[in-house]
């Protein structure tokens, strides 16, 4: 895990590229019961980064229930926790991780001084912590919980089916607000696809509101990120100069955008342009420019 910290920062920069121009941020209470097995407690890190904050929710009906992610160990969120538990008269036996990224798992060592015999389960886990595999159950009181691996925002990143309310924990894969990015475009579209097949209910996101209609807002997702790949492909067939470098791409996509957005939106377009190359769609040339596939070099 302690490798991929640096990274995390540049993975923020252009998580939530989309999300703050599109829309203002819906305001979220700290604590908010959303049915009556979901509690969701926002992890008291709101930032242009993280939207409201990130969603921990606390699941089931019984005096045991499990929680899913832990925040990035701001002190505001394990004291909301622990009031809610006192609150509601339960504890937590077991904690699902959905992926690495510090502001989901950082808040382990605070519930684990809260309560030092909660089972902490990972896809991908260090240390003492339980792994995670696809289709994997986990249950308590109220709710059944099926583990979803669905690569693509992270290499470990997994989603839990809620098997009473048909809904899904999607985690960062897909957010309440904006759109999500992702360290493998190719498998993040293949998950995408995989996700919207299974549940027909609400998507609970790692951050932002409630999702009434899960399936509906992955099919956006998906009809987005093809937009972008259209977009690309467009530019590049325009181009008459021996190919074209990414931040070519991005000032003619984000012409609208400011100036101080082309770094993190040129990222995006690399991936993209990776992806296509996959495909045999386009190629790299030198590496620094890029070209349709069926264009002959200049």
């Amino acid at each position: 895990m302690s490798p991929r910290l640096p990274c995390l920062l540049a993975t923020f920069t252009t998580r939530r590229l989309y999300s703050t121009m599109a829309e203002p941020l819906k305001s979220l209470p700290e604590v908010e019961k959303l049915s009556d097995r979901v509690i969701r407690v926002l992890g008291g890190n709101p930032s242009k980064f993280t939207l409201q904050g990130t969603n921990t929710y606390i699941v089931g009906r019984g005096t045991k229930r499990i929680l899913i992610d832990t925040g990035e160990g701001k002190p505001q969120w394990i004291s909301t926790l622990k009031s809610v538990l006192r609150k509601e008269n339960i504890t937590i036996d077991k904690v699902l991780l959905s992926h690495w990224h510090g502001d989901h798992i950082q808040g382990v060592p605070d519930l684990l001084a809260h309560a030092p015999n909660t089972q902490v389960y990972k896809n991908d886990p260090h240390d003492d912590w339980l792994p995670i595999s696809d289709g994997q159950k986990f249950e308590t009181e109220g709710a059944t919980l099926r583990a979803f691996y669905c690569p693509g925002h992270t290499t470990d990143h997994m989603a839990f089916m809620l098997e009473e309310e048909d809904a899904m924990f999607t985690a960062d894969n897909v957010l309440g607000q904006g759109t999500a990015v992702f360290e493998d475009l190719a498998a993040y579209m293949k998950s995408l696809d995989s996700m919207a097949t299974q549940f027909h209910g609400r998507a609970y996101p790692g951050h932002g509101p409630v999702i009434e209609d899960g399936p509906a807002r992955i099919l956006e997702y998906v009809q987005h990120r093809r937009q972008r790949e259209k977009q690309v492909l467009d530019v590049l067939g325009l181009d008459k100069e021996g190919g074209l470098r990414p931040m070519d791409i991005v000032k003619v996509i984000y012409k609208g955008y400011p100036e101080s957005l082309h770094s993190p939106a040129e990222k995006g377009v690399l991936q993209i342009l990776d992806k296509l190359e996959q495909e045999g769609r386009v190629r790299g040339g030198d590496g620094e420019r890029w070209e349709m596939s069926g264009k002959s070099s200049l």
